[in-house]
């Protein structure tokens, strides 16, 4: 009877909404990466790639754990204005303050270090994305469950960024201009959201002192740091296949990782999704919130065992539609990689309980510990097992940090019950 009650709730209705603006999230990469390969080839597709991950790396900064926190303290305190306005007053006044300093710290760096220099129009056209992202108000929706705006943000900014791409780069030389598209879509998409939500919730930047943000800093610092640590693990292996292994060796993996990744952005896209509900519940009502996270994480499993399996049968078809040279190869390497997205698919819903029930600093140092273990296994796996080491490191590691997040929370679990 419970389980029939969770299902007749809003939060089907939700989720599909969600789904919707997720969808084109997902699906963009399939439809921009084989025209940005067949213009760009693999080498300039693995540029493109390479400063998109530099870009992720960075929106972790800009977000500094609002993602997490922030959107665990608007969904607790969705009902009370006065916090409302103050948590997302603080958080984006903080933000302000941060993109300012990532945004010419980077600068500086891709201006005068060979490295970087050397393509620093890639680079440079890539920074409106930390803009976008400051302005990105998904994290407050989220905590308000109000994904009829995530959608609508979403899929404004998916698509300008694909009408940019399909009508601007012509020539294997535009590859500097990709990464400019997605983050004038995420801007263009994100003022008109930001704004909607100014206006709709009353939100005030007016109350918020210098020393809330100070304390602000203080406390998200360890979220921060462990998110920013999981962004090294996700987005540095294409920026180290790079330096090791050359642009084509990277744009081989930037193909397997964008098809691998889709999944994993999915699964992470759903922890979005339920997470706050999650929180919300377990502060209420414990036993419900257990039902509620072992239905929709149950299901959700389900689906990503059946797609893997699939992607696991058709990986050459699917390497074919990227319209890449090496397609035996790089087939080889995806059927390894759907492993990936399964221990994932196990890791994220532990990851919404330990968080949950605020065991922040257990997660943190967790978190650090694996992506430490996780890179250092890739440096040392490389010289010796190429790309397929790298794909097995990150297996590996995934699967033991799932085990980690359970004997932190198992206790917890027994006397839920």
């Amino acid at each position: 009877m419970g389980v029939l009650k969770v299902l007749k709730e809003k939060s089907i209705t939700n989720f599909m909404v969600y789904g919707i603006g997720q969808g084109f999230n997902l699906v963009t990469p399939l439809l921009v990466a084989p025209y940005l390969i067949s213009v760009c080839g693999e080498d300039g597709f693995g540029k493109i790639s390479t400063g998109l991950a530099i870009s992720f790396l960075l929106i972790v900064i800009i977000d500094y754990g609002s993602d997490i926190t922030g959107v665990k303290e608007v969904a607790v305190n969705r009902e009370n204005k006065q916090k409302l306005e103050k948590t997302v007053g603080t958080a984006y006044i903080a933000k302000a303050l941060l993109v300012t300093v990532v945004l010419a710290f980077m600068s500086i760096l891709y201006l005068t270090i060979p490295y970087f220099s050397k393509e620093k129009e890639l680079y440079l056209l890539a920074l409106p994305i930390l803009v976008g992202q400051f302005i990105n108000p998904t994290w407050v929706f989220q905590g308000v469950e109000n994904f009829k705006w995530i959608t609508i943000l979403n899929i404004l900014s998916k698509v300008i960024y694909v009408a940019g791409v399909f009508c601007f780069i012509k020539t294997s030389n535009d590859y500097i201009y990709a990464n400019l598209w997605w983050g004038l879509g995420m801007i263009i998409a994100n003022t008109i959201a930001f704004l909607y939500l100014k206006n709709h919730y009353e939100i005030s930047f007016k109350a918020t002192s210098f020393n809330e943000v100070k304390e602000y800093l203080k406390d998200n610092f360890s979220i921060f740091s462990s998110q920013a640590v999981l962004s090294l693990q996700m987005y540095s292996p294409v920026i180290l296949v790079k330096l090791f292994m050359g642009d084509a060796a990277a744009g081989m993996y930037a193909i397997v990782e964008r098809i691998v990744v889709m999944f994993r952005t999915y699964i992470l896209l759903f922890f979005n999704y339920v997470f706050p509900r999650v929180c919300y519940l377990l502060d209420t009502n414990a036993k419900k919130a257990i039902r509620f996270w072992k239905l929709f994480n149950g299901a959700n499993f389900i689906f990503i065992a059946i797609a893997m399996l699939l992607l696991f049968v058709l990986s050459i078809p699917v390497v074919t539609y990227f319209k890449a040279e090496s397609v035996n190869e790089i087939s080889d390497l995806l059927r390894l990689g759907t492993a990936i997205p399964l221990t994932f698919a196990l890791s994220a819903p532990l990851k919404q309980l330990i968080l949950g029930w605020n065991y922040n600093r257990q997660y943190t140092r967790i978190t650090m510990i694996m992506v430490v273990v996780n890179l250092t296994g890739i440096i040392a796996v490389m010289p010796f097992y190429k790309l397929q080491g790298v794909l097995v490191t990150f297996i590996v590691t995934e699967f033991v940090t799932g085990l980690l997040f359970l004997s932190v929370i198992k206790n917890r679990l027994k006397h839920v019950y």
